[in-house]
């Protein structure tokens, strides 16, 4: 019922009378008076008034599910958002319903994230309410091969909601990671259980550092956050409805081929490597060139320095600048 009140009281010009809500929801005054106390209890301040009802005045920072559904018109392809308030990882749940057989798609969000993992069992923990922990459990009708170039889609959707909703100019250093003024904001780990020809699921799971002040001293050369770049405060639960509208956009486009042909211009404009030299470091080798862009594989596509092309798998090689973390 949260869900309801809530997305009424912002289509709502002014005041919604609490007669109205009843009417529309089929409950009693007494459910609503309960349902307005518990928001204000958690940080909505609503203001009611004898004879005209009820306002909403302020939101609080935070993403439950109820919170940014208000705030969509539906959920899309999804059928579902899952929220926790702390979480040991937005990933691990989302692996565990999948095991279970739920074919759902589903959306599970968290303010606390304690054992989140990125790349390579890299730790990636969200230890307050400030950042964005969220994952997608998907249940695409493709090729398993083709799967992880849905981590290139979710990147691009990423930068986008973050200019919408910040104005921020992201990139991406290609395959997984966007960076702003060199730095990381955020990072992408799909994952996935297959058979040989058939997906049972996949998993996107999206790391942002929105309203962090300080890193630890071992990352923070690094790390940074959208406060941090932007010097403002960032409306947490606007960027989570950003990135779900801008995924699905290119999530569907990318069904319909299984590779990002109807995207490869958007992500190239977006890649921090492109054009620049960068250093390829294998487990058996390293090598040096320019990066020109992603094709429609997904793969980078590096000009080397003897003139001839490499195309550069995800999950093979390691991609940094020479000069810095890009």
């Amino acid at each position: 019922m949260k869900t309801q009140i809530l997305k009424m009281l912002r289509t709502c010009e002014s005041y919604v009378s609490g007669q109205e809500m009843c009417e529309e929801l089929g409950v009693s005054r007494t459910a609503i008076w309960k349902c307005m106390n518990q928001l204000k209890e958690e940080g909505y301040t609503i203001e009611a008034i004898s004879n005209k009802g009820y306002c909403l005045k302020e939101t609080p920072d935070t993403i439950t599910d109820y919170e940014v559904k208000s705030r969509l018109s539906n959920l899309g392809m999804l059928d579902e958002l899952v929220y926790d308030q702390e979480i040991d990882s937005t990933n691990n749940k989302a692996k565990q319903i999948g095991n279970e057989g739920d074919a759902r798609q589903l959306l599970f969000l968290a303010d606390v994230q304690t054992e989140g993992r990125g790349r390579r069992g890299r730790n990636w923990s969200n230890p307050k309410a400030t950042n964005i922990a969220m994952t997608y459990k998907l249940h695409p009708n493709i090729q398993p091969q083709n799967a992880s170039r849905i981590t290139l889609v979710a990147a691009i959707a990423i930068v986008e909601a973050i200019k919408e909703v910040t104005g921020l100019e992201a990139k991406i250093k290609w395959p997984n990671d966007i960076i702003i003024d060199r730095h990381k904001v955020c990072g992408i780990l799909t994952e996935m259980s297959s058979e040989s020809d058939f997906i049972h699921y996949v998993v996107v799971g999206i790391g942002i550092n929105v309203n962090g002040e300080e890193f630890p001293e071992e990352i923070k050369h690094i790390a940074t956050s959208l406060y941090l770049q932007g010097k403002k405060k960032v409306d947490r639960a606007a960027l989570v409805v950003a990135v779900i509208k801008a995924f699905e956009t290119y999530y569907k486009l990318f069904l319909k081929t299984e590779d990002l042909s109807n995207m490869t211009s958007q992500y190239n404009s977006y890649l921090v490597h492109n054009g620049h030299q960068v250093k390829i470091i294998s487990s058996t080798d390293t090598l040096e060139g320019v990066a020109e862009g992603i094709n429609a594989k997904g793969g980078l596509l590096v000009r080397l320095d003897d003139g001839t092309q490499k195309e550069v798998i995800s999950g093979e090689v390691s991609v940094r600048g020479i000069y810095g973390y890009v």
